[in-house]
């Protein structure tokens, strides 16, 4: 602002060159003034001060003025172009030679005059200072040039002891007017730097707002308080094949509904845009369907309305983009979703729409509707020996031949693999089912020639049919299951159909689940603890719990058996809580450096009070949470279940450790660990199995484990481990732990207790 130091960036630039026009737009004032002050002294001073002053002073002052105006004229010759802080320095240099002027004026003239002179003169100065000060108010540097000799030559001018109280005054009248201008130059500055920073920033959106236009696939438009179109863009234009003279003032409703415009007939997205702008409310990605040119292209428009400073409503802008393609792709993605891709047929989806149509329909008849599942019999040979193109191309024949038995009101479709259905919407008599099963089992076994290769399937067949064998569509598809599941143990090449027997196993199933509450209630279940084993020294680390269950009738029951049925039945829950507190209390009873791992079911983790469960066990054993591992396996974050997630983290600011069980036999995805802090890593017995017959895919698993488990800092335990070939090759392999029968099948507390002497090392063999 004052020239005194270099000018940096656009908006000081801006700055200077506004200040240097201010000064320049009122030059005239001031060599105006500076005339008329001339003139105005010969009158007053020409009878009592010598010629020759008065003529020194006149030569000096128009000397001045004619330094400064062509200093001024050298920088405006080049359109203000370039300028820096020098420029501004050589205007303050114009400034102080004509103060300098004026101050020499006051020292030699008030010697001269009168009392009535030195008040005339006194009223001229006043007046040139202030002309001078309005002329320099932008430019501080100029002002302060100017005024500060003025100020000096007050002092002359007024050097009588009785004249003090008229200097002070004087002297302060032109600090007063120093100090304006500085207060003026400070605003004019921090004004100018905005309207510089704004249109600075003007500059870039237009420009981003041009290449966005120009290089995107997106428009902007613009419509006024009628719906009018205006400032129509270049793009938005040519995405109608209009010019944009035609568009300007259109309607933009009516421009968008094309040929329907005259009918009416409007596309239901042309209504939501109207009811938008009647409403004046923002809206995006509105989707609607546009004519342009007599072809049908498909629209996404955003726009928010506009409104003035006065708050008064000028109508919408906002953005379009061209998404024909992604609706075109959108499409034939639905179709797919309906579809098999490889046959034609409806697939899975499309048939349980079909069943459920046909079982809604078939209400209050019976019989009803009809459900085949059909499974192609040999047809896994096959496909193993000649190879996939050879399959696929078996699989498209035996479509195109259920096509053929199948009537034109039955559906078939291609469940998956080689598994097809077929609905039936009305049976007309018991017979029809077995017919067409029939009819189905001997146009699919018929040889089939694919390539240079004759082959031979057969087909198995199981139906059901309601209302009897099922009202709703899961219950009929799970009864044909169930009849095609017996027809392919019977040998296949058969239909059966659904029978009530077939349901021997649920039942079997929930008569286990009976047992196992009871066995909750009565304390029939019991807990083993299986070692824990460092590879390197091979010393007990810790236990892994394991509940086992022993029925009175019908002998020890397996994990297998029974775990899924506690966990459909909503029992795991009260058995997990069962098993931790018993290991806890156990694991108290072992030494410092022993943990004790727990299985944790999915659904455990879903209950808000299974953190509360976990203290209250930890508080009433008094084990350290540091001595407790919790067992997840990859499950829990199959539903990316943010609850689960939650709790995980509530038990890690605890202190429990978490261990991540069967890794890579599951969900598969590494996204997990990058949220949960697991402390152990456990690599599931099939890899490491695989990995002691030297498969290069299992040996390659588990070295990818170890080396990701160290990465992050995580143990790995090897599961399984039953020969000693196998303990050296994990070792081999970097594993920190292991756990499987080499080391001790699963035990007793008692037994457990027993591994514990007094030594400090606790060696356990095979």
């Amino acid at each position: 602002m004052m020239g005194l130091s270099p000018v940096s960036g656009p908006v000081g630039s801006r700055v200077l060159k506004a200040q240097l026009h201010s000064a320049d737009s009122v030059a005239v004032l001031r060599y105006g003034m500076s005339l008329c002050g001339l003139l105005f002294l010969w009158q007053v001073f020409s009878r009592c001060c010598p010629p020759t002053v008065l003529i020194g002073w006149t030569v000096a002052l128009v000397g001045a003025i004619v330094i400064g105006a062509l200093l001024d004229r050298q920088r405006r010759r080049a359109d203000n172009i370039g300028l820096t802080a020098v420029d501004l320095r050589r205007h303050a240099l114009g400034a102080l030679l004509q103060g300098l002027v004026w101050a020499a004026c006051m020292a030699l003239l008030s010697q001269s005059g009168h009392m009535e002179q030195l008040v005339a003169l006194w009223t001229l100065v006043s007046c040139v200072m202030v002309c001078g000060a309005i002329s320099y108010a932008a430019t501080p540097l100029a002002a302060a040039a100017f005024l500060l000799p003025c100020i000096a030559g007050l002092f002359g001018m007024f050097h009588g002891g009785g004249q003090l109280p008229l200097r002070a005054l004087a002297t302060s009248y032109a600090l007063s007017l120093l100090v304006g201008c500085f207060i003026y130059a400070r605003t004019f500055a921090r004004q100018h730097g905005t309207t510089a920073q704004l249109a600075e920033k003007s500059e870039v959106v237009s420009l981003l707002l041009r290449e966005y236009e120009a290089g995107g696939s997106d428009w902007l438009w613009q419509i006024d308080a009628m719906r009018r179109i205006n400032g129509v863009s270049t793009r938005f234009a040519e995405m109608l094949g209009m010019a944009p003279d035609q568009l300007e003032g259109a309607p933009l409703v009516q421009i968008l509904a094309g040929s329907g415009w005259d009918s009416g007939r409007f596309a239901a997205g042309l209504h939501s845009l109207a009811d938008h702008f009647k409403h004046r409310e923002s809206f995006s990605n509105l989707v609607l369907p546009v004519e342009v040119q007599g072809r049908w292209r498909w629209w996404e428009l955003s726009a928010s309305p506009r409104y003035d400073e006065n708050g008064v409503f000028m109508g919408f802008r906002g953005v379009g983009s061209d998404v024909t393609a992604q609706r075109e792709s959108a499409d034939k993605i639905a179709q797919l979703a309906r579809f098999d891709p490889l046959t034609g047929l409806p697939n899975r989806n499309h048939l349980r729409e079909a069943l459920d149509k046909a079982l809604d329909a078939a209400r209050g008849r019976s019989p009803g509707c009809g459900f085949l599942m059909i499974d192609l019999d040999r047809f896994k040979a096959i496909n193993d020996t000649l190879g996939h193109q050879t399959g696929d191309k078996l699989l498209s024949q035996v479509a195109l031949r259920l096509l053929q038995v199948c009537g034109e009101n039955e559906v078939c479709g291609r469940i998956g693999g080689d598994e097809f259905a077929v609905v039936l919407p009305h049976i007309r008599d018991s017979a029809a089912i077995p017919r067409l099963a029939s009819a189905i089992i001997g146009a699919l076994s018929a040889p089939y020639q694919v390539n240079e290769h004759t082959l031979y399937v057969g087909a198995s067949v199981g139906s059901a049919m309601s209302p009897s064998d099922g009202n709703e569509a899961e219950a009929l598809t799970r009864s044909a299951d169930l009849a095609l599941y017996r027809a392919k143990g019977e040998g296949g090449g058969l239909h059966c159909a659904y029978e009530p027997q077939l349901h021997a196993q649920a039942e079997e199933r929930r008569q286990l689940e009976q047992a196992l509450r009871v066995a909750l209630e009565k304390d029939q279940l019991h807990v083993l603890y299986q070692p824990v084993v460092d590879a390197g020294q091979g010393t007990v680390v810790g236990f892994e719990a394991l509940a086992r269950w022993t029925h009175p009738e019908l002998g020890p029951i397996s994990p297998a058996k029974f775990v899924p049925v506690a966990e459909e039945a909503r029992l795991i829950a009260p058995i997990g809580e069962w098993v931790l507190r018993t290991a806890c209390l156990e694991a108290a009873n072992w030494p410092e450096d022993v943990r004790i791992a727990v299985n944790v079911s999915p659904e455990q983790l879903t209950h808000s009070s299974f953190v509360t469960a976990v203290v209250s066990a930890l508080a009433q054993s008094g084990l350290d949470a540091r001595r407790l591992e919790l067992e997840v396996t990859e499950s829990v974050f199959m539903n990316e279940d943010a609850g689960a997630l939650k709790v995980l983290d509530q038990l890690l600011a605890l202190g429990i450790q978490l261990s991540l069980d069967d890794f890579g036999t599951g969900y598969s995805s590494l996204g997990y660990l990058s949220r949960t802090r697991f402390n152990t890593i456990k690599i599931d017995r099939s890899f490491v199995v695989g990995a002691s017959k030297n498969t290069a895919e299992s040996l390659a698993i588990i070295r990818a484990v170890v080396t990701l488990a160290d990465s992050l800092d995580m143990a790995t335990t090897a599961e399984g481990v039953e020969t000693e070939a196998e303990l050296q090759m994990v070792r081999r392999l970097g594993c920190k732990k292991v756990q499987g029968y080499y080391f001790g099948r699963p035990m007793h507390a008692k037994d457990a207790s027993r591994l514990f002497p007094a030594a400090p090392q606790r060696a356990i063999g095979r």
